[in-house]
């Protein structure tokens, strides 16, 4: 397989609009023929996605999910560009798909954007430990380390970052290559601009029994 240029990347980031990620990963599915990463891009919506992102989205709806009895709850405003499309059937079936997502999986930030630096720095910290105690990877060059280790944030991304999650509906796409479908789609600009989720009782500490304690006091 040919190697994945920067070049090559931000060459294709230019011809469709599509995002840098979204770009390496159709190059590397079509093996670096960038004409076959532009139809990959295109039958995933990605790359009509891409030239409508700096359309503004001042529309859209707040969408909720209620699971398990009442236990987990979601709030999410996902924007489109007009109230006409926000009102229909199809984008309100994405912005409830988006909110469910959420109440499955818990991401902690909606974009990469979001994840601070110093977190990322820490991780890397503890991956690079990871690797070095691998009998596999302690003799590899430390370049080559950090090579592994930014390969392996992509599976902390796909943990924490809610676009870069595969969509619990279907795995094979993530909550971004959604969002770009009904772009293409709708034919409007479509984001997710925030969530917040619930879990009952999260964040309070219940108070333990201490069963023989009572039955002692009462003794005493």
């Amino acid at each position: 397989m040919a190697e994945i240029t920067m070049s090559a990347v931000k060459a294709l980031r230019e011809k469709t609009g599509a995002g840098m990620m979204d770009c390496k990963s159709a190059l590397t599915e079509a093996a670096g023929n960038e004409e076959q990463a532009v139809e990959i891009l295109r039958k995933k919506g990605i790359a009509t996605a891409g030239k409508k992102a700096g359309r503004t989205t001042a529309e859209g709806a707040v969408g909720s999910y209620i699971h398990m009895g009442g236990k987990v709850g979601v709030l999410v405003e996902v924007n489109c560009e007009s109230d006409f499309v926000a009102r229909g059937e199809e984008f309100q079936q994405l912005v409830k798909d988006v909110a469910m997502h959420i109440a499955a999986t818990d991401p902690r930030y909606l974009n990469r954007e979001e994840v601070q630096a110093s977190e990322l720095d820490k991780e890397r910290e503890i991956l690079l430990e990871q690797l070095k105690n691998d009998p596999k990877n302690a003799n590899k060059p430390e370049d080559v380390l950090n090579k592994i280790i930014e390969g392996r944030l992509n599976k902390f991304y796909e943990e924490n970052v809610l676009l870069d999650q595969p969509f619990v509906k279907d795995p094979s796409r993530t909550i971004s290559e959604l969002v770009a479908e009904k772009i293409s789609s709708i034919k409007e600009n479509i984001s997710v601009r925030r969530f917040t989720r619930f879990k009952m009782g999260e964040g309070i500490e219940k108070k333990q029994d201490d069963f023989a304690a009572e039955v002692a006091s009462m003794i005493g």
